[in-house]
């Protein structure tokens, strides 16, 4: 991990340098998920089916695309009671948490006496895309559906690579309420989404993790249908001082390098020694853990470690803007406060970010690559729209009428203006 000292002379620019190595996604990726693209919008069904074979090396059919309502059950049972109840846990407590984010229906009539306002609808179908691989994760499910389902969304459709189901990953599907399965992954399960398929029909929004092509897929169809964000590499800044336990500061500094040789994890201390001590307590758990080689090529590449003063650090957590900052201290409020840019911010010691991958309850699904400037996690708001209503009698028309027609004449509408200048006798 390379180390950067406040005190040093070089220390902003160093800095700002570091803040903006990009992680991006290589031009042949974006090419080839174009090409996929193309061919599933002309060809459906048969360019998905193409894809998987030669992707994915997977013998699926028409007959078989669908993983049936017995296979969901019996994928299920297969889950350790352990692990169910663990899902069921944190389903309860991520539906309970996105629940309270529903915003009320307003109707308002103003001082013109026109009657005003909005109502909140949810989608009618939403595309859950569930990585395969190292990323076959029941979190995502439960993280994507139970939003969704507590939105009202009539219709979840998930889509994940085809292989062997993960039990967790069934069970997970099942608490959510999901029913609609398709073993198809990559770029073409992204586009059989947008545009339809054969059996699978077409969402309105996609939602979901996935590599590169993944990613590169959300970004081409945006516009056909919307997206929740474009994904990048895991990322985690930990703000402590020397009161922390080294050994717990590691983990969690390992807990996202592990996630992807791309993943960032920052520490900001101001003490070395207290740096130094996290530092080896990161080489003796790597010689444990099974996710080590992923681990120890994101640290080297791109982990980090900034000795300054604890007073600069929600200053350098805004430019660097992560998915998610722990401040580990006594008292964190008082310098997370003053953070604006983070995807999720965990307060205390005894807060690590993995709790809130799994059972706090709010989203993991959060802006990465600097993303939190501007973006927001996953949320019950992903899945709703609002529709602004207006209501006008001929009293109120007639307070509004006069500087509609002034405008739209200095717009040179004339349509607009007759529109309403029609209704007060002028047409």
């Amino acid at each position: 991990m390379r180390r950067f000292r406040f005190s040093d002379p070089g220390f902003e620019a160093a800095f700002a340098a570091f803040v903006d190595e990009r992680r991006e996604t290589p031009e042949e990726v974006d090419t080839l998920v174009r090409d996929i693209l193309l061919a599933v919008r002309a060809e459906g069904l048969d360019a998905v089916l193409r894809f998987g074979r030669q992707f994915d090396r997977a013998n699926v059919s028409a007959e078989n695309i669908r993983v049936t309502p017995e296979e969901i059950e019996e994928g299920a049972a297969q889950c350790s009671p352990e692990v169910r109840e663990a899902i069921a846990f944190a389903a309860k407590r991520i539906r309970a948490y996105h629940e309270r984010q529903r915003p009320a229906d307003q109707w308002f009539k103003d001082e013109a006496g026109v009657e005003l306002g909005w109502r909140w609808t949810p989608l009618e179908a939403v595309g859950i895309y569930v990585p395969g691989g190292r990323a076959a994760y029941p979190s995502t499910v439960l993280m994507n559906a139970v939003p969704a389902a507590a939105a009202g969304v009539e219709r979840i459709a998930m889509v994940t690579p085809p292989g062997r189901l993960q039990p967790a990953v069934l069970a997970a599907a099942k608490d959510a309420g999901i029913t609609e399965i398709w073993r198809v992954g990559g770029a073409q399960a992204v586009a059989a989404l947008a545009y339809g398929a054969g059996p699978i029909l077409p969402v309105d929004k996609i939602v979901g993790p996935g590599n590169a092509f993944v990613t590169a897929a959300k970004r081409r169809v945006y516009g056909t249908v919307g997206i929740d964000a474009l994904a990048g590499p895991s990322e985690i800044v930990v703000v402590s001082d020397a009161g922390s336990r080294p050994d717990w500061i590691a983990a969690d500094l390992l807990s996202q390098a592990e996630h992807d040789p791309a993943a960032q994890s920052i520490l900001i201390t101001d003490d070395e020694a207290f740096a130094d001590a996290v530092m080896a307590q990161i080489e003796e758990q790597l010689k444990s853990l099974e996710t080590n080689e992923d681990a120890r090529v994101s640290l080297k590449n791109h982990g980090a470690v900034i000795i300054a003063p604890l007073e600069e650090s929600p200053r350098l957590v805004n430019l660097i803007a992560p998915e998610h900052v722990e401040f580990a201290l006594d008292e964190p409020e008082r310098l997370a406060d003053r953070v604006r840019h983070a995807g999720a911010i965990f307060l205390g010691r005894h807060a690590p970010e993995a709790i809130g991958d799994y059972v706090a309850g709010s989203n993991h699904v959060l802006p990465t690559s600097r993303a939190a400037r501007f973006s927001s996690g996953l949320s019950l708001y992903d899945f709703i729209k609002r529709t602004s209503i207006v209501k006008c009698d001929e009293a109120a028309f007639a307070i509004l009428g006069p500087p509609t027609v002034a405008l739209a004449d200095a717009e040179g509408l004339p349509a607009h203006a007759r529109s309403a200048a029609i209704r007060l006798g002028q047409g």
